[in-house]
């Protein structure tokens, strides 16, 4: 006996050991079978019901179900045999009426923004008909807005899908806030108008702003005119805003505060213009610090306030005068309409100190001063504020010696001095230092006569010469001829430095253009008068070569004195040049006792040898040869009569004595 199974809930059929059968398919044979073998499956599940369904069936009804099931395929089942309780329609009715059922709902799409009816609240979700199909769920975060949601009001909402993978409606109030948003920012965008919005955190470079649900962006640079540093006291503010900048790819927007309160600003800065008038005395906030001057707010303007326009006197930066948020009166120079530039004074709302410069102050006067500037001419004394005198370096001291005014004086150094000039319409004064004492030139043949010796100190060296102090403005020079008797020096730093103490004589006087010739080689004998003799042209000394150069060598002598070597003269007698530091013999070969000259040679020493050996071989060459023809001779006179070979030997002999004399011409 085959067992039937109620109908599977997802697919409709209905299910046995070996078949699926479909109970809506025509065709089918055996309908009723099939159906009471349903009944029959499903009374054996409820035994009340299948009792009430037994006694209300008839008796054939009830025998067909004990009876046997025979199997039937479902292509040969009969499907039309038991049509109970089923009304049939013709197509233009089912047409009709599917027409009637879509029309009691909503046509929606994706996207399409929609009111709904609340119709239930839980504790996660609001329940909203749209008047489709099915009632869709939209959780209760979204609604945090709205403190007193009920059921029965409207809210607006974007239908995201109609339907999910799970068969439900997708509904979304914050996607339709969202959407609403934009577009009224876009509107406004376009219009200018301001909007107000809440900052709800800060982020990298500025903060987020909520406009209208909508999340927008403050960049740092834009929530005041003065830099911000502090961001998170903005945090939760509510403020007034404008959209500055959109994005319609990505939906995101810039918005700004300073642009409030610039076009504030700009209002403010057009009444004060319009009532601007040169000399005109205004109250600023120095808001802003430079290294040329300070920017002032004149309440929504500002005006630059230039360094030199601070003080009278010289400063080096504003910050010494004025302090940021100082408030401080500040007098009109100048200012441009178009360009909206307005240069401020703060010193012009005092006199000139040219002006009121006391009477103390005129020539011949002991005054005191600050250095404020050095030059190379120079360096400027501030007497009072703006009041500044130069004290030039032919000023400084009665010494004729070159003076570095940067190397005397230092800045912010206080000096005192003498006004040697002043002119008050020209605001000029002269000042000097040297005048505060008496002029030690005055005296000077009694102090420092001629042949005098005394010591000083090396102030300054020259390629020509070298400056010493002999006292306190008075000094001379020292040509580099006069260092030394025996050296030549290429710079007079080879002999002294400066610093150094040196023994000098006074060799002249020149008052009038203050200046002493000094002399150091004359403190001692001209050495080449007793020299002259040990240095004789040719004599032999042993020399180092000291330095070389293109034309010859120097080279150092005995005593102290120093020779000059042509390089012809360096050459040693296996054809090598003597080199630097090398030690060898020198001949005398010029001695210039005016001019300090030695000249000296090398390759002198051997040619000479080698010429006293040539001439020692030419005499002996000589003498035996005359030996020769003495021999000769004693030997002819005693022979009476010669032979004919003894002429020829004597032949041979005068041959050989003819050719040797030729060798010794030619060796010559």
């Amino acid at each position: 006996m085959a067992i039937f199974a109620a109908p599977d809930k997802t697919t409709g059929f209905f299910m046995d050991q070996n078949n699926i059968i479909n109970p809506n398919a025509e065709g089918q044979e055996n309908a009723p079978v099939a159906q009471e073998a349903a009944a029959a499956s499903t009374a054996t599940t409820n035994e009340p019901v299948q009792a009430e369904a037994a006694a209300a069936q008839p008796v054939a009804e009830q025998k067909v179900a004990q009876e046997p099931v025979v199997e039937t395929a479902h292509d040969d089942f009969d499907w039309s045999i038991d049509k109970r309780n089923v009304a049939s329609y013709s197509k233009d009715e089912k047409e009709k009426y599917d027409k009637v059922y879509d029309n009691t709902f909503v046509q929606i799409n994706d996207g399409e923004l929609i009111k709904g009816l609340v119709v239930g609240i839980t504790k996660t979700d609001v329940v909203l008909n749209i008047g489709f199909k099915s009632d869709g769920l939209v959780s209760l975060n979204e609604f945090r807005d709205l403190q007193n949601l009920k059921v029965g009001d409207e809210v607006e909402v974007m239908v995201v899908e109609k339907e999910d993978r799970d068969g439900h409606l997708n509904l979304s109030r914050k996607q339709a806030r969202i959407t609403r948003a934009w577009e009224r920012i876009v509107e406004i965008h376009k219009t200018g108008e301001i909007v107000t919005g809440t900052v709800t955190s800060k982020t990298k470079g500025g903060l987020i702003v909520d406009v209208f649900g909508m999340e927008t962006f403050l960049p740092g640079s834009q929530i005041d005119v003065k830099p911000v540093t502090d961001y998170d006291q903005f945090v939760n503010k509510t403020m007034e805003f404008k959209v500055v900048k959109i994005n319609e790819a990505i939906k995101n927007a810039v918005v700004s505060h300073k642009a409030l309160i610039e076009s504030d600003i700009e209002a403010q800065r057009a009444q004060i213009i319009g009532k601007l008038e040169k000399g005109q005395v205004l109250e600023g906030t120095v808001k802003n610090i430079t290294d040329f001057g300070a920017f002032m707010d004149l309440g929504g303007l500002d005006g630059l306030l230039y360094i030199t326009d601070i003080s009278w006197g010289r400063i080096n930066h504003p910050s010494e005068v004025l302090k940021l948020d100082q408030k401080l009166n500040v007098v009109v120079l100048d200012f441009d309409d178009e360009k909206k530039r307005i240069s401020l004074g703060l010193k012009q709302l005092t006199p000139h100190p040219w002006d009121v410069l006391p009477d103390t102050i005129q020539e011949g006067a002991i005054v005191k001063g600050k250095v404020v500037n050095i030059e190379d001419y120079g360096a400027f004394l501030e007497i009072m504020p703006g009041v500044e005198g130069l004290v030039h370096v032919s000023e400084i001291t009665w010494a004729n010696t070159p003076i570095n005014a940067k190397e005397f004086f230092k800045l912010g150094d206080e000096h005192e001095a003498k006004v040697v000039t002043l002119d008050k319409d020209s605001r000029k004064m002269s000042l000097s230092i040297k005048q505060l004492s008496e002029d030690p030139w005055s005296d000077i043949e009694t102090k420092f006569p001629e042949g005098s010796r005394h010591s000083g100190v090396v102030k300054n060296i020259t390629p020509y010469g070298v400056f010493v102090e002999l006292t306190a403005g008075i000094g001379g020079m020292i040509h580099i001829s006069d260092l030394s008797w025996l050296k030549r020096f290429n710079h007079p730093t080879e002999y002294t430095k400066v610093g150094e103490n040196i023994e000098v004589i006074i060799l002249g006087i020149d008052k009038e253009n203050r200046k002493l010739q000094l002399g150091h080689k004359q403190l001692e004998e001209d050495p080449w008068t007793s020299l002259q003799d040990t240095f004789a042209v040719g004599s032999i000394h042993e020399g180092t070569v000291s330095r070389k150069d293109d034309k010859g060598a120097i080279v150092q002598l005995p005593y102290g004195l120093e020779g000059f070597a042509p390089n012809r003269h360096l050459t040693k007698e296996d054809g090598k040049s003597v080199g630097a530091d090398e030690t060898a013999e020198f001949m005398v070969i010029e001695f210039d006792r005016n001019e300090k000259r030695i000249v000296v040679s090398h390759a002198r020493i051997w040619e000479q040898a080698q010429a006293q050996e040539k001439d020692a071989a030419r005499k002996e060459a000589r003498a035996e040869a005359d030996k020769t023809k003495k021999a000769v001779k004693n030997l002819q006179g005693k022979v009476e009569k010669p032979t004919l070979g003894d002429l020829g030997a004597l032949a041979q002999i005068k041959e050989r004595l003819q050719q040797e004399e030729k060798n010794k011409d030619q060796q010559q």
